[in-house]
């Protein structure tokens, strides 16, 4: 799946409902003495109660989580964040910040745009923290939810600052969990590939990257951050389909880096090489040639060398350093897998023992 990152950089410069009348014709006419029976309600009366009581739920919702949801300005560069505790710490994507160190925050409690500073950045789960320099009275940390309740149908609002229209909001179902989606480079992205993924049909555009993804229970389930792009030469982004970072990774790693300054843990399983993308004799993607095996790690251990070449993790077939690093994705360190390879002309399997990222 190609997706891109949702950020944007700055530029100077219902439905009316058709319901059939249906007419009841009275014995002895409609003038007749007796008392009409009481009608059942109309269909269109039903609806509106129904439709009545979501806006209601959709504006708690709103009312809720919004003043958590910030704006972030990062050099020439627009994304959102979400207030994580009432210290001051906003928990964002890594390709929000990108290279800068300070930040331009704008809060939904309507004061000056305030200053703010990276704390750490970790590229290869796009997650990163910043910590206001000062912090303004009413700043409202977010409701975090739980990654194992989020079920496909769940309906989901996605707030954010797309296209810099801060405090902005839109509307879906949660489409599916447990995707796997590597992220491009273009675009300020940061290459990495990310594992159990939220699809979302909620609307994700440029700015909405390090938003909130949040239940009709006012909690972040994730952070919006991939829109699905055509993979076509020149595709454009394929609407509503969006990705966020489950609220459980989230957590992981905003509380490694506001207790350490960095992720000690990351969870990310790991081969220990350095690779290549090598092609056949019709010059298609054909597997990974291991260009250096770190001294002591999990491929070297399991007698993996330079110059063989990745063909399987598993079951999954490899032929590309994107195919290769999607198939680790879903693993933890210390499982093992069965890695196949070709050494020369022969074809080999080893059975290691994953190391981490």
């Amino acid at each position: 799946m190609d997706a891109t990152p949702s950020r944007r950089r700055v530029r100077r410069s219902l439905t009316p409902l058709a319901v059939g009348a249906c007419a009841i014709a009275l014995a002895g006419g409609c003038a007749g003495t007796g008392p009409a029976p009481s009608a059942a309600p109309s269909q269109q009366a039903v609806v509106s109660r129904a439709t009545s009581g979501l806006e209601d739920q959709y504006q708690t919702v709103i009312k809720d989580v919004l003043p958590s949801v910030v704006q972030i300005g990062a050099g020439d560069a627009l994304g959102s964040g979400i207030v994580y505790d009432d210290k001051g710490h906003i928990v964002t994507n890594a390709h929000v910040v990108g290279s800068e160190k300070t930040f331009d925050v704008s809060v939904a409690t309507g004061e000056k745009v305030l200053k703010a500073s990276l704390v750490s950045s970790y590229p290869e789960q796009d997650l990163a923290v910043i910590k206001l320099d000062s912090v303004p009275d009413g700043l409202r940390a977010a409701k975090f939810g739980d990654t194992d309740e989020v079920e496909v149908g769940q309906i989901v609002l996605a707030m954010g600052s797309p296209l810099g229209l801060s405090s902005s909001v839109t509307q879906g179902i949660v489409s599916a969990v447990g995707r796997t989606v590597s992220e491009g480079r273009s675009g300020g992205g940061t290459g990495a590939t990310l594992a159990d993924m939220v699809q979302t049909s909620a609307a994700i555009n440029p700015g909405n990257s390090g938003g909130a993804l949040v239940n009709l229970d006012s909690e972040v389930i994730g952070i919006p951050t991939l829109a699905a792009t055509d993979p076509e030469p020149g595709g454009s982004a394929a609407p509503g389909i969006g990705f966020a970072i489950p609220v459980s990774m989230v957590r992981t790693v905003a509380d490694q880096i506001i207790r350490s300054g960095k992720v000690t843990d990351s969870g990310r399983a790991a081969l220990d090489i350095t690779g290549r993308t090598v092609v056949d004799d019709e010059y298609q993607p054909a597997g990974v040639a291991i260009v250096s095996a770190e001294k002591g790690g999990a491929a070297e251990k399991a007698g993996l060398r330079t110059g063989d070449v990745i063909t399987r993790i598993g079951d999954t077939r490899v032929t590309t350093i994107t195919s290769l690093t999607e198939a680790l994705a879903g693993d933890r360190p210390g499982q093992k897998v069965t890695v196949t390879y070709t050494r020369g002309d022969s074809k080999k399997t080893a059975e290691v023992t994953l190391g981490e990222i």
